[in-house]
């Protein structure tokens, strides 16, 4: 199936042969779906506390956060393209003429009302004034909507449509203008500082916005340091070739480009657990670049990051205590009773009947842990917390996306839909052993929860390999723990349009 010269391939990317056979198999045979036992819901796998409780926790992490390394990691590669769509359609589609019905471009017809509203209208009309020597407001009163798209979109203007969702103008201040990625630093200076006031912030970004990232850090770092008295500690990281997946025709052959060789994409965000598992925190939070708020509203986001920090700090700690007094020979009934009675609290589930020994117990406690925020589902695409049996029955908590389960069960579609929260990607993370080693996240992972999916390279179509996501797949074996959180916390902009809402004005 493969050259000389398709090995010499992978071995550049630092792609494992044996991996892409296995990739192969999974393009022929598919990935088997996951067995819902049932929604996790209040109670029943998702924690929900009381204001006194949330207070303690709050104080808690304060007290106890204060000689931790703490990271704040940032998936944010790829560019803003999906957030631009509507807009690009429209280039696409419009013929110039006045005549254009309020209902086929409701959404155009929203942006160019409350044009003035964006972070970065006065570079938009700075832009246009450059690239046309024309004002913005002749311009939108002409109905010349295109030469205002393509000085926010293309290269020649703004470059919105290529660059990151870290780099575009998100809110707009009294005194100053801030990017997503400066609402990240805002934040971290709000609920992730170490000791001697450091701040870490980890940046996932992809080879062509790197030196973009850096410029933009240059600039603004020394502001926010001296603001909140804090010494920034910025890094990043690019998504590893070597997790690139192959892609196969549709009767699955790999599929080649022009030059005969293979043709291989991105694995999705799954590929960021090997990221994950080369950065140096005991705690390690995670949330999406685009999901930040105006300071107006950046309370409660903080309040409950050290909730949910706070919560991990307490479980760790208890469950180090057990694994040292395992360590040093304690295996007496007494202790599988207070682990078991430990599980049932925190974890909700009830190991009485496993009639595990004390060894069974080390494995289970000398995992990774993760808690992980949940909001209340009002309808969002995406995944959300549930109860899933594994192959030999054993149920454990885990997010799950709907490409996971199969459409055609009835009673898995029933579940799936019965789902009373929804993931907002809002975690923080233990991935230290309580000897102070740090964990292999890779041997966490649960290889068979990727999912295949249809796309097109050069008009050709083809089926590409995502692999288990980040908090999908890639983290099924951790100590998980669920956490309601209040819907405000969630904030993501998925189009231009979102940074109209009232979360994103100030």
């Amino acid at each position: 199936m493969f050259s000389k010269k398709d090995i010499e391939q992978m071995n550049e990317l630092g792609i494992n042969p044996g991996v892409i056979k296995k990739q192969i198999d999974f393009f022929k045979n598919g990935f088997p779906f996951v067995n819902l036992n049932r929604p996790a819901t209040i109670n029943d796998g998702v924690k929900k506390f009381s204001e006194n409780e949330i207070k303690k926790l709050q104080k808690f992490y304060d007290k106890n956060s204060k000689n931790e390394k703490i990271v704040k990691f940032v998936p944010s590669s790829g560019a803003a393209t999906r957030m631009f769509k509507d807009l690009y359609n429209f280039l696409d589609e419009w013929d110039g003429s006045n005549n254009i019905t309020l209902d086929k471009y409701k959404n155009i017809f929203q942006f160019f009302k409350q044009l003035t509203d964006f972070a970065f209208y006065n570079e938009l009309v700075f832009t246009l004034k450059s690239m046309y020597n024309v004002k913005i407001d002749k311009e939108f009163n002409q109905n010349n909507y295109v030469s205002i798209i393509s000085a926010l979109l293309t290269k020649k203007g703004l470059n919105y449509g290529e660059l990151s969702k870290a780099l575009l103008s998100f809110h707009r201040y009294k005194n100053e203008i801030r990017t997503s990625l400066e609402e990240h630093l805002v934040e971290g200076a709000k609920y992730c500082v170490s000791k001697n006031n450091k701040v870490y912030i980890h940046f996932t970004v992809t080879p062509e916005h790197l030196s973009n990232f850096k410029k933009l850090v240059t600039i603004v770092k020394s502001k926010y340091q001296q603001r909140f008295n804090i010494k920034l500690i910025i890094s990043y990281s690019i998504q590893k070739p070597s997790t690139d997946t192959i892609a196969v025709t549709l009767d699955n052959k790999p599929f080649r480009i022009s030059n005969n060789k293979l043709f291989f994409r991105p694995g999705g965000h799954g590929a960021l657990i090997e990221n994950l598992n080369e950065l140096d925190g005991n705690i390690t939070f995670i949330k999406n670049i685009d999901n930040v708020v105006t300071d107006k509203l950046k309370n409660e986001t903080i309040k409950y990051k050290k909730v949910i920090g706070g919560i991990l700090i307490k479980l760790r700690n208890e469950i180090f205590s057990f694994l040292v007094r395992i360590d040093k020979g304690e295996k007496s009934e007494s202790i599988i009773k207070e682990i078991t009675e430990f599980y049932r609290l925190n974890f909700f589930i009830d190991y009485s009947k496993s009639n595990y020994n004390v060894n069974d117990y080390f494995k289970i406690l000398n995992r990774p842990i993760r808690v992980c925020g949940m909001v209340k589902n009002l309808g969002e695409p995406g995944g959300g917390p549930y109860w899933v049996n594994d192959a030999k029955s054993v149920v454990s908590l885990q997010i799950i996306e709907s490409s996971q389960i199969n459409q055609r069960d009835d009673n898995q579609l029933n579940i799936f839909k019965k789902a009373t929260h929804f993931n907002p990607v809002d975690l923080v993370c233990s991935v230290y052993n309580y000897k102070g080693e740090k964990f292999d996240l890779k041997n966490f992972i649960d290889q068979n929860t990727g999912f295949i999916s249809k796309k097109s390279k050069d008009g050709s179509e083809l089926k590409a390999l995502e692999l288990p996501g980040l908090w999908n797949g890639a983290m099924a074996n951790w100590n998980t723990i669920f956490v309601e959180v209040p819907l405000i916390t969630f904030n993501p902009v998925k189009t231009v349009n979102d940074l109209l809402r009232k979360e994103h004005q100030t």
